[in-house]
């Protein structure tokens, strides 16, 4: 037992520097990571024991017998033949031969085991001098590895893989290997004394084997080992060393480990393996779903291995399980996260690169360990506004979302400018305009519009590029929401946050079609002595284009006695103001039925009730082709979308291509000297206004004061020749 051997760590693909820095640990300081599986260091037979004993991520312990170079079957022959068999197997032990070749020309592993048993066979029988082997002892489990046409040949002193530490005799589904967990957990930041937290433990797997790394547990003291039946082991010595191991047992954690899931029947598992493991005090098993996540601990650390998805199918049931990781996360802002997945696009998906990665095997498939490095503990971290402080705040950042000292200034300064916005807008009610643009774009780090709807904020934020990940982003919105509704002394419940992106196949800056929420926050909001229904949730617009108030006004100054076309007419807020300056009809026309009904209430909102008023359903050119010759107005209004792929159409609107014909088809249903009033928001557009049009842009007096941007639309009036 005290000759020195080579001895061989048998770990998973990628933790061989775990398993090495255990083994450096333990006192074997030549230990060394081959990245095959393999880790060698040397020590007696006694040293194996030790190893087997105390090991917690290694697969199995194998004594080297001997190494030789074998291209062809009597190399191999002659090599095992030479080995000293004799000091390890007697004449009656068991010695199964098993075989693995990577990279040779013997590829062949029957043939392999065959040619390795036989040499054996033959050595054992002469110096043993013997004429049979029973085989009927203690069993020698051996291996052949032939590696680039060299021979590798041990003795397996483990016999059952390390895995099986003892306590999990109950079968659960998709169960973690003890091993791997393990490996997960002293790969994390955990150290008793810390938390830790595993969401999705399943039968307990990772909680078990931290808190049996917690309480210096050994994990081999609950299973026996092949080497125990082996002549050469002394059982007093083995004896001692079991007995040193349950004396270095540690007492309970000063915090229980949680291991959550929803699954009632794996819980029970757990439970019960924890009982065996010993461990049962120390950790909390609940049910509870993952979107339920939370813990008042702070500074801990979530192990985990999430559902990959039934059969690796990445169904979209885990997809959505993953997308929802950073908002769950994110209310964990002082821990640190470990989390291992073989789902495809991970770091995509959750939206930030974790901090480090680690390529794992686990069951033969390729896995990857993500690492999301929290704040350490006792950093300066406010957990109010998830913000950090002090000369480390970079590095004591949340994992997932969180503010910083540079969020703070732009806040402030947002601050200031609204501040000083409403003081100057303060008036405005008192003159009939009580929904107004406090804010646009004014700072370029703070990329919103902010609108007031009589005592509601009504805020689209513009992209803009930055370099805070998505959960950063959000509790940044977050705080910017927060700031204007504490400047403007507005309830949080009554401000609402959209998201402006690029304008492609709908209007550009207006007409947002789609609808984004079904919440139906509605309001009766007034306008130069007019009511408008707005809808502050629904769409991307309310309802009401603030942009337009001039222009409407405009328009009812001109239409006494008129009979009024609203072409595109949206919500019909022209339409309104058109009866309201005694036009003689108004006809409204839009291709939706939604914004057409929205065009009624508005019209009763102000009392505009009679036949006089006609709404038609729609697309606009369709409409107009469709009049006959004796239909004319009087005045027109066009604000078009820039573009529009609707279904209900059997094209695509485009204002560049479509404006000319359009309005060429309404001039022959206009009279003499009519007046059009025609605007885009189309940045880049070029107008080319058919013959039958005098053409005069207004633009300038039709952009409200309370626009920054005088470009938000053009305008112009067209006089019918």
């Amino acid at each position: 037992m005290s000759r020195t051997h080579k001895l061989v760590a048998v770990t998973a693909f990628g933790i061989e520097a775990v398993t090495a820095r255990e083994l450096i640990g333990l006192g074997y300081a030549d230990a060394k990571a081959f990245g095959t599986g393999r880790v060698g260091f040397s020590g007696t037979l006694v040293d194996a024991m030790y190893a087997n004993l105390w090991l917690r991520t290694a697969e199995r312990i194998l004594i080297e017998v001997g190494r030789f170079p074998a291209d062809d079957f009597d190399q191999l022959f002659d090599g095992v033949g030479s080995l000293p068999w004799e000091q390890w197997i007697s004449p009656d032990a068991h010695f199964p031969v098993s075989g693995r070749s990577v990279k040779s020309t013997l590829s062949s592993v029957p043939a392999v085991q065959r040619a390795t048993k036989k040499a054996l066979v033959e050595r054992l029988m002469n110096q043993h001098r013997v004429s049979a082997l029973p085989e009927t002892g203690p069993t020698y489990e051996v291996e052949v590895s032939l590696l680039h046409d060299e021979a590798t040949l041990t003795i397996d002193t483990s016999s059952v893989g390390l895995h099986k530490r003892g306590y999990r005799r109950l079968v659960g589904d998709a169960q973690l290997r003890e091993t791997m967990a393990a490996a997960l957990v002293l790969l994390s930041f955990w150290e008793p004394g810390r938390p830790l937290l595993d969401p999705f433990c399943g039968s307990g797997t990772i909680p078990i084997e931290a808190a049996m790394i917690g309480r210096n547990i050994a994990p081999g003291l609950g299973r026996s080992f092949g080497f125990e039946h082996w002549p050469q082991v002394e059982a007093k010595i083995w004896d001692a060393m079991k007995q040193e191991a349950s004396d270095a047992i540690r007492p309970s954690l000063e915090h229980r480990i949680i291991g959550t899931d929803f699954d009632s029947d794996a819980l029970s598992l757990a439970r019960k393996h924890a009982e065996l493991a010993g461990v049962e005090d120390d950790i909390h098993f609940q049910q509870r779903a993952f979107a339920d996540t939370r813990a008042k601990a702070e500074y801990g650390c979530l192990v985990t291995n999430p559902p990959w998805g039934e059969r690796l199918g990445f169904d979209d049931e885990v997809k959505r399980l993953y997308e929802s990781f950073p908002t769950v996360l994110k209310g964990l802002p002082t821990w640190s996260h470990f989390i291992l997945t073989a789902f495809p696009e991970f770091e995509r998906i959750v939206g930030q690169a974790a901090d480090r990665r680690r390529k794992l095997y686990a069951a033969n498939i390729e896995t990857t360990y993500y690492q999301f490095h929290g704040p350490k503990p006792g950093s300066e971290f406010d957990r109010t506004t998830s913000h950090t402080h002090g000369e480390d705040a970079h590095d004591a950042m949340p994992v997932f979302g969180g503010t910083n000292a540079k969020a703070d200034q732009q806040a402030e300064m947002f601050a200031t400018i609204l501040r000083k916005r409403a003081r100057h807008l303060r008036r405005w009610p008192d003159r009939g305009v009580s929904c107004y643009r406090l804010y646009e774009r004014d700072f370029a780090e703070v990329p919103f519009a902010v609108d007031w709807y009589e005592g509601h904020l009504h805020v689209a934020e513009y992209e803009r590029p930055h370099e805070r990940t998505p959960t950063q982003h959000a509790d940044w919105l977050d705080l910017m929401m927060r700031t204007a509704c504490s400047t403007l002394g507005v309830e949080p419940a009554n401000a609402f946050l959209k998201k402006r992106g690029p304008q492609r196949g709908r209007r550009e800056g207006h007409g947002q079609y789609e609808r984004v929420s079904d919440s139906g926050k509605r309001l009766v909001v007034g306008e130069q002595g007019l009511r408008f229904e707005v809808n502050l949730t629904d769409y991307i617009d309310t309802g009401l284009f603030l942009d337009h108030r001039t222009t409407r006004a405009m328009v009812r100054e001109r239409s006494a006695g008129q009979r009024v076309l609203n072409l595109f007419g949206y919500t019909g807020a022209f339409t309104v103001y058109a009866a309201a300056g005694d036009a003689k009809t108004t006809t409204t026309v839009d291709l939706s039925a939604t914004y057409l009904d929205w065009c009624e209430r508005n019209l009763l909102l102000n009392g505009f009730r009679g036949a006089e008023h006609e709404l038609v359903q729609a697309d606009a050119m369709t409409y107009l082709q469709s009049l006959d010759g004796a239909r004319t107005f009087d005045l027109a209004v066009v604000d078009p979308p820039t573009f529009s792929n609707s279904k209900q159409l059997d094209r695509v609107w485009d204002v560049h291509v479509e404006h000319t014909p359009m309005l060429a088809k309404l001039c022959e249903h206009m009279v003499a000297d009519g007046l059009i009033y025609f605007s885009t928001n189309f940045r880049k557009f070029k107008p080319m206004f058919p013959a039958c049009v005098d053409a005069h842009e207004i633009s300038a007096q039709t952009v409200p004061a309370d626009f920054r941007n005088r470009k938000i639309h053009r305008c112009w009036v067209l006089r019918v020749r």
